[in-house]
Protein backbone atom coordinates (compact mmCIF):
# COMPACT_ATOMS: atom_id res chain seq x y z
CA UNK A 1 0.00 0.00 0.00
CA UNK A 2 1.28 3.10 -0.83
CA UNK A 3 -0.02 6.64 0.56
CA UNK A 4 -3.48 7.19 -0.13
CA UNK A 5 -3.11 9.47 -3.03
CA UNK A 6 -0.09 8.18 -4.41
CA UNK A 7 0.01 6.79 -8.23
CA UNK A 8 1.93 4.85 -9.30
CA UNK A 9 4.05 5.70 -13.16
CA UNK A 10 5.92 2.79 -15.11
CA UNK A 11 8.35 4.05 -17.21
CA UNK A 12 8.97 0.84 -19.03
CA UNK A 13 6.18 -0.43 -21.38
CA UNK A 14 5.35 -1.42 -25.31
CA UNK A 15 3.02 -0.73 -27.88
CA UNK A 16 3.39 -3.89 -30.99
CA UNK A 17 6.34 -3.15 -32.34
CA UNK A 18 9.08 -4.76 -34.99
CA UNK A 19 12.13 -6.45 -33.70
CA UNK A 20 14.85 -7.90 -36.00
CA UNK A 21 16.88 -10.77 -35.12
CA UNK A 22 18.96 -10.67 -38.29
CA UNK A 23 18.17 -12.28 -41.75
CA UNK A 24 18.76 -15.98 -40.86
CA UNK A 25 15.72 -17.67 -39.63
CA UNK A 26 15.98 -19.62 -36.36
CA UNK A 27 16.88 -23.57 -36.53
CA UNK A 28 13.99 -25.33 -35.27
CA UNK A 29 15.31 -26.84 -32.24
CA UNK A 30 16.12 -23.24 -30.98
CA UNK A 31 12.70 -21.99 -31.98
CA UNK A 32 10.89 -24.81 -30.29
CA UNK A 33 13.39 -24.76 -27.32
CA UNK A 34 12.64 -20.61 -26.49
CA UNK A 35 8.52 -21.52 -27.05
CA UNK A 36 8.70 -24.47 -24.17
CA UNK A 37 10.55 -21.87 -21.72
CA UNK A 38 7.89 -19.20 -22.43
CA UNK A 39 5.12 -21.65 -22.05
CA UNK A 40 6.71 -22.48 -18.68
CA UNK A 41 7.05 -19.41 -17.49
CA UNK A 42 3.57 -18.52 -18.78
CA UNK A 43 2.43 -21.19 -16.34
CA UNK A 44 4.77 -19.94 -13.70
CA UNK A 45 3.78 -16.20 -13.77
CA UNK A 46 0.08 -17.60 -14.10
CA UNK A 47 -0.40 -15.15 -17.58
CA UNK A 48 -3.30 -15.92 -19.97
CA UNK A 49 -3.21 -18.78 -22.51
CA UNK A 50 -2.24 -16.49 -26.03
CA UNK A 51 -5.46 -17.22 -28.10
CA UNK A 52 -4.63 -19.08 -31.76
CA UNK A 53 -5.54 -16.17 -33.66
CA UNK A 54 -6.00 -12.59 -33.27
CA UNK A 55 -9.62 -11.97 -32.03
CA UNK A 56 -10.56 -9.29 -35.13
CA UNK A 57 -14.24 -8.81 -33.15
CA UNK A 58 -13.17 -6.74 -30.23
CA UNK A 59 -13.57 -3.41 -31.60
CA UNK A 60 -12.07 -1.44 -28.46
CA UNK A 61 -8.68 0.51 -29.94
CA UNK A 62 -5.21 -0.81 -28.19
CA UNK A 63 -4.67 2.26 -26.27
CA UNK A 64 -8.21 2.28 -25.01
CA UNK A 65 -7.65 -1.29 -23.33
CA UNK A 66 -4.45 0.05 -22.10
CA UNK A 67 -6.42 2.77 -20.28
CA UNK A 68 -8.89 0.34 -19.13
CA UNK A 69 -6.23 -1.65 -17.78
CA UNK A 70 -4.44 1.52 -15.62
CA UNK A 71 -8.01 1.97 -14.39
CA UNK A 72 -8.36 -1.55 -12.96
CA UNK A 73 -4.77 -1.26 -11.30
CA UNK A 74 -5.06 1.99 -10.22
CA UNK A 75 -2.27 2.46 -12.72
CA UNK A 76 -1.67 6.92 -12.55
CA UNK A 77 0.16 6.54 -16.12
CA UNK A 78 2.31 4.37 -18.21
CA UNK A 79 5.11 5.60 -20.81
CA UNK A 80 5.62 3.57 -23.95
CA UNK A 81 9.36 2.82 -24.86
CA UNK A 82 8.04 1.40 -28.95
CA UNK A 83 5.84 1.36 -31.10
CA UNK A 84 5.63 0.36 -35.29
CA UNK A 85 7.05 3.98 -35.91
CA UNK A 86 7.49 7.59 -34.05
CA UNK A 87 4.15 8.58 -36.35
CA UNK A 88 2.22 5.42 -34.99
CA UNK A 89 3.20 6.14 -30.83
CA UNK A 90 2.28 9.89 -31.55
CA UNK A 91 -0.90 9.04 -32.97
CA UNK A 92 -2.23 6.35 -30.01
CA UNK A 93 -0.59 9.02 -27.41
CA UNK A 94 -2.94 11.48 -28.73
CA UNK A 95 -6.13 9.71 -27.71
CA UNK A 96 -4.96 9.91 -23.30
CA UNK A 97 -2.09 12.64 -23.38
CA UNK A 98 -2.91 12.75 -19.64
CA UNK A 99 -2.15 8.95 -18.91
CA UNK A 100 0.39 7.85 -21.46
CA UNK A 101 3.64 9.28 -22.93
CA UNK A 102 6.56 7.68 -25.24
CA UNK A 103 9.89 7.62 -26.35
CA UNK A 104 11.20 7.75 -30.60
CA UNK A 105 11.96 4.39 -31.61
CA UNK A 106 14.24 3.69 -34.39
CA UNK A 107 17.42 2.57 -35.29
CA UNK A 108 20.07 4.65 -34.31
CA UNK A 109 22.32 3.73 -37.28
CA UNK A 110 19.88 4.41 -40.10
CA UNK A 111 20.14 7.19 -42.60
CA UNK A 112 18.62 9.92 -41.02
CA UNK A 113 18.33 9.18 -37.56
CA UNK A 114 19.53 11.95 -35.67
CA UNK A 115 16.80 14.10 -38.09
CA UNK A 116 13.57 11.57 -37.14
CA UNK A 117 14.52 11.92 -33.74
CA UNK A 118 14.31 15.87 -34.06
CA UNK A 119 10.79 15.72 -36.06
CA UNK A 120 9.61 12.92 -33.30
CA UNK A 121 10.68 14.96 -29.94
CA UNK A 122 9.82 18.61 -31.66
CA UNK A 123 6.88 17.88 -33.79
CA UNK A 124 5.44 14.39 -32.07
CA UNK A 125 6.11 15.44 -29.17
CA UNK A 126 8.02 12.13 -27.66
CA UNK A 127 9.95 12.29 -24.63
CA UNK A 128 12.92 10.42 -24.98
CA UNK A 129 14.77 7.65 -27.13
CA UNK A 130 14.53 3.98 -26.95
CA UNK A 131 17.42 1.66 -28.56
CA UNK A 132 18.52 -2.01 -28.08
CA UNK A 133 22.63 -2.21 -26.98
CA UNK A 134 22.84 -6.04 -28.68
CA UNK A 135 20.97 -4.62 -32.31
CA UNK A 136 23.44 -1.65 -32.49
CA UNK A 137 26.65 -2.97 -34.47
CA UNK A 138 28.71 0.22 -34.10
CA UNK A 139 30.10 1.42 -30.64
CA UNK A 140 27.90 3.87 -29.09
CA UNK A 141 30.87 6.70 -29.34
CA UNK A 142 31.29 6.15 -33.35
CA UNK A 143 31.40 9.93 -34.40
CA UNK A 144 28.44 9.32 -36.59
CA UNK A 145 26.58 8.96 -33.34
CA UNK A 146 27.30 12.47 -32.19
CA UNK A 147 24.66 14.48 -33.65
CA UNK A 148 22.23 12.36 -32.10
CA UNK A 149 23.83 12.97 -28.74
CA UNK A 150 24.12 16.69 -29.22
CA UNK A 151 20.60 16.75 -29.36
CA UNK A 152 19.42 14.85 -26.34
CA UNK A 153 22.22 16.66 -24.34
CA UNK A 154 20.85 20.22 -25.06
CA UNK A 155 17.10 18.57 -24.70
CA UNK A 156 18.41 16.62 -21.36
CA UNK A 157 15.88 13.99 -22.46
CA UNK A 158 16.31 10.29 -21.30
CA UNK A 159 17.52 7.29 -23.28
CA UNK A 160 16.70 3.41 -22.49
CA UNK A 161 18.81 1.18 -23.78
CA UNK A 162 18.42 -2.47 -23.31
CA UNK A 163 21.86 -4.26 -22.76
CA UNK A 164 22.25 -7.85 -21.53
CA UNK A 165 20.06 -10.85 -22.65
CA UNK A 166 17.71 -10.42 -25.47
CA UNK A 167 14.65 -11.90 -26.64
CA UNK A 168 13.49 -15.56 -25.12
CA UNK A 169 15.25 -18.36 -24.05
CA UNK A 170 17.63 -18.75 -27.85
CA UNK A 171 18.05 -15.18 -28.10
CA UNK A 172 21.14 -12.91 -28.11
CA UNK A 173 23.58 -13.78 -25.22
CA UNK A 174 26.81 -12.39 -26.81
CA UNK A 175 27.66 -8.93 -28.40
CA UNK A 176 30.12 -6.30 -28.73
CA UNK A 177 27.51 -4.22 -27.16
CA UNK A 178 25.73 -6.80 -24.68
CA UNK A 179 27.67 -5.23 -21.46
CA UNK A 180 26.22 -1.40 -20.40
CA UNK A 181 29.67 -0.41 -20.66
CA UNK A 182 29.36 0.05 -23.60
CA UNK A 183 27.90 3.54 -23.49
CA UNK A 184 30.62 4.37 -20.81
CA UNK A 185 32.20 6.56 -22.85
CA UNK A 186 28.76 8.56 -24.44
CA UNK A 187 27.92 8.33 -20.97
CA UNK A 188 31.08 10.26 -19.57
CA UNK A 189 30.79 12.72 -22.22
CA UNK A 190 27.37 13.51 -22.41
CA UNK A 191 26.66 13.72 -18.72
CA UNK A 192 23.22 15.90 -19.22
CA UNK A 193 21.72 12.91 -20.92
CA UNK A 194 19.71 10.65 -18.62
CA UNK A 195 20.86 7.15 -19.61
CA UNK A 196 18.01 4.42 -18.07
CA UNK A 197 19.14 0.93 -18.01
CA UNK A 198 16.63 -1.78 -17.43
CA UNK A 199 16.18 -4.82 -15.85
CA UNK A 200 18.67 -4.57 -13.24
CA UNK A 201 21.62 -4.85 -16.31
CA UNK A 202 19.46 -8.14 -17.70
CA UNK A 203 22.73 -10.36 -17.07
CA UNK A 204 25.14 -7.69 -16.51
CA UNK A 205 24.34 -6.26 -13.43
CA UNK A 206 28.09 -5.91 -12.21
CA UNK A 207 28.71 -4.07 -15.09
CA UNK A 208 25.76 -1.65 -14.84
CA UNK A 209 26.80 -1.00 -11.04
CA UNK A 210 29.91 -0.10 -11.96
CA UNK A 211 28.55 2.13 -14.80
CA UNK A 212 26.56 3.72 -11.93
CA UNK A 213 29.78 4.51 -9.81
CA UNK A 214 31.67 6.40 -12.60
CA UNK A 215 28.49 7.78 -14.73
CA UNK A 216 26.09 9.85 -11.79
CA UNK A 217 23.49 10.33 -14.85
CA UNK A 218 23.06 6.62 -15.04
CA UNK A 219 19.86 5.07 -13.88
CA UNK A 220 18.39 1.68 -12.78
CA UNK A 221 15.19 0.52 -14.29
CA UNK A 222 13.87 -2.83 -12.43
CA UNK A 223 11.28 -3.54 -14.89
CA UNK A 224 10.00 -7.25 -15.77
CA UNK A 225 10.27 -11.09 -14.42
CA UNK A 226 14.21 -10.05 -13.89
CA UNK A 227 14.04 -13.88 -14.66
CA UNK A 228 17.80 -13.20 -15.88
CA UNK A 229 18.23 -13.78 -12.44
CA UNK A 230 18.04 -17.46 -13.04
CA UNK A 231 20.76 -17.81 -15.06
CA UNK A 232 23.27 -16.19 -13.06
CA UNK A 233 26.18 -18.67 -11.31
CA UNK A 234 25.30 -17.30 -7.88
CA UNK A 235 22.41 -16.66 -5.92
CA UNK A 236 20.34 -13.46 -6.43
CA UNK A 237 17.11 -12.48 -5.82
CA UNK A 238 14.61 -9.14 -6.39
CA UNK A 239 15.25 -8.15 -2.88
CA UNK A 240 19.39 -8.57 -3.09
CA UNK A 241 19.87 -6.57 -6.78
CA UNK A 242 17.00 -4.30 -5.05
CA UNK A 243 18.89 -3.40 -1.68
CA UNK A 244 22.87 -3.67 -3.42
CA UNK A 245 21.50 -0.92 -6.43
CA UNK A 246 20.05 1.34 -3.33
CA UNK A 247 22.28 0.84 -1.20
CA UNK A 248 24.96 1.96 -4.24
CA UNK A 249 23.17 4.81 -6.13
CA UNK A 250 19.99 6.18 -3.53
CA UNK A 251 16.72 6.70 -4.32
CA UNK A 252 16.87 9.13 -6.93
CA UNK A 253 18.05 6.35 -9.62
CA UNK A 254 16.27 3.86 -9.79
CA UNK A 255 13.15 3.55 -11.41
CA UNK A 256 10.35 1.27 -11.87
CA UNK A 257 8.41 -0.40 -14.76
CA UNK A 258 6.92 -3.60 -15.54
CA UNK A 259 7.65 -4.35 -19.26
CA UNK A 260 4.39 -4.61 -19.80
CA UNK A 261 3.34 -5.90 -23.40
CA UNK A 262 0.07 -6.37 -24.86
CA UNK A 263 -2.65 -8.45 -24.34
CA UNK A 264 -4.11 -11.09 -23.46
CA UNK A 265 -1.75 -10.39 -20.45
CA UNK A 266 -2.39 -6.88 -19.81
CA UNK A 267 -1.02 -5.13 -17.14
CA UNK A 268 1.76 -7.45 -15.03
CA UNK A 269 0.21 -5.95 -12.25
CA UNK A 270 2.08 -9.04 -10.35
CA UNK A 271 5.73 -7.48 -10.86
CA UNK A 272 4.50 -3.95 -8.80
CA UNK A 273 3.53 -6.00 -6.58
CA UNK A 274 6.39 -7.71 -6.00
CA UNK A 275 8.72 -4.68 -6.10
CA UNK A 276 6.62 -2.98 -3.70
CA UNK A 277 6.88 -6.32 -1.41
CA UNK A 278 10.52 -6.13 -1.84
CA UNK A 279 11.09 -2.47 -1.05
CA UNK A 280 8.78 -2.64 1.91
CA UNK A 281 10.95 -5.41 3.65
CA UNK A 282 13.59 -4.12 2.81
CA UNK A 283 12.47 -0.62 4.73
CA UNK A 284 13.10 1.59 2.43
CA UNK A 285 11.27 5.30 3.66
CA UNK A 286 7.97 6.26 2.14
CA UNK A 287 9.47 8.93 0.23
CA UNK A 288 12.41 6.43 -1.46
CA UNK A 289 9.39 4.53 -2.36
CA UNK A 290 7.17 6.96 -4.08
CA UNK A 291 10.45 8.34 -6.13
CA UNK A 292 11.18 4.72 -7.23
CA UNK A 293 7.24 3.99 -8.09
CA UNK A 294 6.49 6.80 -10.01
CA UNK A 295 8.13 10.46 -9.03
CA UNK A 296 11.93 9.96 -10.43
CA UNK A 297 10.18 8.59 -14.18
CA UNK A 298 8.14 11.67 -13.77
CA UNK A 299 11.28 13.76 -12.98
CA UNK A 300 13.07 12.60 -15.89
CA UNK A 301 9.94 13.31 -18.11
CA UNK A 302 9.09 16.48 -17.31
CA UNK A 303 5.58 15.58 -15.79
CA UNK A 304 4.40 16.86 -12.66
CA UNK A 305 5.73 15.31 -9.13
CA UNK A 306 3.20 14.23 -6.61
CA UNK A 307 3.71 15.71 -3.36
CA UNK A 308 1.56 14.64 -0.44
CA UNK A 309 0.01 18.42 0.37
CA UNK A 310 -0.64 19.01 -3.50
CA UNK A 311 -2.39 15.77 -3.87
CA UNK A 312 -4.39 14.87 -0.64
CA UNK A 313 -7.78 15.10 -1.85
CA UNK A 314 -6.75 12.61 -4.77
CA UNK A 315 -8.45 9.22 -5.35
CA UNK A 316 -6.43 6.27 -3.43
CA UNK A 317 -4.32 3.73 -5.63
CA UNK A 318 -3.33 0.15 -4.96
CA UNK A 319 -4.91 -1.01 -1.68
CA UNK A 320 -2.69 -3.82 -1.92
CA UNK A 321 0.85 -4.17 -3.62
Amino acid sequence: MFRKSFKVFDVHGHLPYRLLFGNKSRHALVSNYGAERSERMRLTWDFPEPPPLQDESDSVPLIDRWVQELDKFGIGGLNFLTALDNDNMADQLARHPDRFTGFAYHSIEEEGAAVELRRAVNELGLKGYKLFGPLTSKPFDDPSFTPIWTFLAEKKLPVLIHFGLLGHAGGIAHHPNISPLAIFNTAREYPDIPFIIPHFGAGYFQELLHLCWSCPNVYVDTSGSNQWMRWMPYELTLESVLRKTYELIGPDRIIFGTDASGFPRGYPYRYLQDQVRAARELRFPEDDIEKIFGNNARRLLGLEQWHPAEHALKSSIIEQA
